[in-house]
């Protein structure tokens, strides 16, 4: 059944946050509010309705402006997030690059964070230490390994980050816009491994402000815009329908 290829299927899902109406400058001031119930809040939507669903081996371009809800949505996917309605339902082991730093220690050495951004994704210290020069090549850090990461530069720890990530071929590859931090050239090394990995059937959700990089990765793009799909289909479309409305 062609259903069966689905890997990912959001059905009706909001996410919704509770905003203070007023600032509260300490946390004692917050906590007597909320005591005296005098604090205030408003509901915000991150996400309203999203039916989405991605078929397995496909390349997603998740696209619009700050604040459009890209980054919620892949925290929904990656269940850091819960929906406050609907449904998610996620379909094979996901390797997500979606945070820069995350599941690195600033205090540790690059080499220390490796091992333990490894076990963070669920690798054996055995199998680390047998990529641990193909990691290192690829993120091109030979000569840093020793520094703590908290010295490294934004572009450093997305290099580090997106290798250990990709150092196997994930089911389901999910970057945000972490990758934009790198100089050109990395980014163009990034693209050429993703590539790779859809072509030995990894599916990919994008998130990324560069047009050219999204058409040149995915077959299909979903716009959001105020935590609302505007259009979703083919990225040659998609992509041209945004650019004008940008105009």
């Amino acid at each position: 059944m062609v259903s069966d290829n689905i890997v990912i299927r959001i059905k009706d899902a909001s996410v919704r946050f509770n905003i203070a109406s007023e600032r509260v400058d300490n946390l004692k001031e917050y906590f007597i509010k909320i005591i005296k119930k005098e604090l205030m809040f408003r509901e915000f939507f991150a996400l309203r309705n999203i039916c989405f669903q991605v078929r397995k081996g496909e390349a997603w371009g998740i696209i619009g402006t700050n604040g459009s809800g890209k980054s919620t949505l892949l925290k929904l996917i990656c269940r850091i997030l819960k929906p406050y309605q609907g449904e998610v339902s996620v379909q094979g082991i996901l390797s997500p690059l979606i945070e820069l730093g995350a599941g690195f220690d600033g205090d540790l050495t690059a080499r220390e964070n490796i091992f333990l951004n490894g076990a963070v994704l669920g690798y054996s210290k055995k199998y680390m230490q047998k990529h641990f020069e193909e990691i290192v090549e690829f993120a091109e850090l030979k000569d840093f390994l020793d520094m703590p990461i908290k010295n490294y530069s934004s572009g450093m720890s997305a290099r580090l980050g997106f290798s250990i990530a990709t150092i196997v071929q994930p089911e389901i590859l999910i970057v945000d816009e972490v990758l934009s931090v790198g100089d050109y050239a990395f980014q163009q090394k990034c693209e050429k491994r993703m590539k790779e990995m859809l072509e030995n059937g990894t599916t990919l959700l994008y998130v990324s402000h560069s047009i050219e990089s999204v058409e040149k990765l995915c077959e299909n793009v979903l716009w959001l815009e105020k935590g609302s799909i505007r259009q979703c289909g083919k990225a040659k479309d998609i992509c041209k329908n945004y650019i004008h409305a940008l105009k």
